[in-house]
Order: C-alpha cells, then sequence, then structure tokens
C-alpha cells in the first residue's frame, strides 16, 4: 500500500492543495483522518503518548491525565488506530499505542501547499 493508514483509511497520493482536484474517494478518506485527528481529546492523547519516556503509553497510563473513562480511551484509540495515527502492540493484558510519525508528516505534507514544501525542503 503506498498511503499512509489502513487499507480504509489510506491517504491520498495528491493533495487537496496541489492544483489539481481531489477525487471524491480520496477527499472522503482525507475527510476521515483528519475527522479522527480534530478532536480535542484524540489530540491529546497524541501528545501524550508522543510525549511518554518510551513514546508509548497503555490506556491505564493515559485515563487519569485525559480525566476520562477507560471506555472513553479506548474508543478514541481505536479510532486513532483505525486512521493510521497509531499504532497498537499487545504485550499480555495490556496494549501500548505509538504514534506512527510517517501517518502525521503525510498529513501535514498533503495540507501544504506545493510552493511551501519547495521552500521548506530548500532551507
Amino acid at each position: 500500500m503506498d498511503g499512509v493508514g489502513t487499507a480504509k483509511t489510506a491517504m491520498p497520493s495528491i493533495s487537496p492543495l496541489s492544483g489539481e482536484p481531489i477525487k471524491r474517494a480520496d477527499a472522503e478518506r482525507l475527510a476521515g483522518v483528519l475527522k479522527a485527528f480534530a478532536d480535542p481529546a484524540r489530540l491529546r492523547l497524541l501528545s501524550l503518548i508522543q510525549s511518554a519516556p518510551q513514546g508509548e503509553a497503555s490506556v491505564s497510563d493515559l485515563t487519569a491525565p485525559l480525566g476520562l473513562s477507560q471506555p472513553t480511551v479506548s474508543h478514541h484509540l481505536r479510532i486513532l488506530t483505525e486512521a493510521g495515527l497509531l499504532e497498537r502492540e499487545k504485550r499480555g493484558v495490556w496494549a501500548y499505542y505509538r504514534v506512527v510519525p510517517a501517518a502525521v508528516a503525510a498529513i501535514a505534507d498533503l495540507l501544504t501547499p506545493p510552493r511551501k514544501r519547495a521552500t521548506k525542503k530548500a532551507r
């Protein structure tokens, strides 16, 4: 698979800002990933996981800082994982989550106008 994410949410290869019209299916997939990304609790989860000492965290590590119940945190983690923004690794009875840097970078790249991308890389 060329895109980032799961088969259901793979990122389109063309940016909606590239100057070419984005295909409907690609726009729907990108909107799904952005919807997963654009929730305050999920943004905090991504931030908490990324800033954790090992760059990973379990549900039990995340409930207290968020002030949310375990089922609610699990729900948000599932959405982020299905969107391809997190990886999940099962160890014994616990599941640990890590941010997928390539997925976050792909979103940033898709939303950066081409002229800005060229200037940013040239620096």
